[in-house]
């Protein structure tokens, strides 16, 4: 099994990310079911270790938080743009969150992971003859989509496919939602 740990953005979120998808030649754009803020990529595991995975992280507790896009960036491989992706606002709820799903997932036996963490909802992936991704990056610098409430982050499956990954839910895990009478 493939796993990782992700956060869905709603419709009206997604809506505004796909409208952002044109202008880059040879981009391979993400689709609708593939939008998602990747808290923590765990990789290959067995069942047995995806079970203890999933018990570890049936005790992540945690608030709910509100989340925006706000921005655009890329990540490069050799030089050359590989990804084109949304930005997500700083929060302090999304980095208490990705330190509790850390700790859960070292309780777990999964190793650290070497990479920061760089909140962000991928958009696009791109190959060595994409064209374009500087004009694109400098109309979407100001990227934005309404805020969402964040109340749960889930167990995704990602299933290797020709025409990109198919992304599976496995689990999904609450988080508390504040009132005024709890502080």
């Amino acid at each position: 099994m493939r796993l990782f740990l992700g956060l869905r953005p709603p419709a009206p979120v997604r809506d505004a990310l796909l409208a952002a998808q044109c202008g880059v030649d040879g981009a391979r754009w993400q689709d609708e079911d593939q939008l998602h803020l990747t808290l923590r990529f765990i990789g290959e595991i067995d069942h047995r270790g995806a079970d203890d995975l999933g018990a570890a992280l049936g005790s992540v507790m945690g608030d709910a938080f509100d989340l925006a896009i706000r921005g655009a960036g890329h990540f490069e491989r050799k030089g050359r743009p590989s990804a084109l992706w949304a930005a997500i606002a700083p929060s302090d709820g999304l980095l208490t969150l990705h330190r509790r799903v850390a700790s859960a997932c070292r309780a777990a036996g999964v190793p650290p992971d070497s990479k920061s963490f760089v909140p962000h909802v991928t958009l696009a992936r791109l190959g060595g003859h994409s064209t374009g991704a500087g004009e694109w990056l400098a109309r979407h610098g100001a990227l934005s989509a309404p805020p969402w409430p964040v109340t749960s982050f889930r167990l995704y499956e990602s299933t290797l496919a020709p025409t990109g990954s198919r992304y599976t839910t496995l689990a999904k895990w609450p988080l508390a939602r504040r009132t005024a009478d709890s502080g």
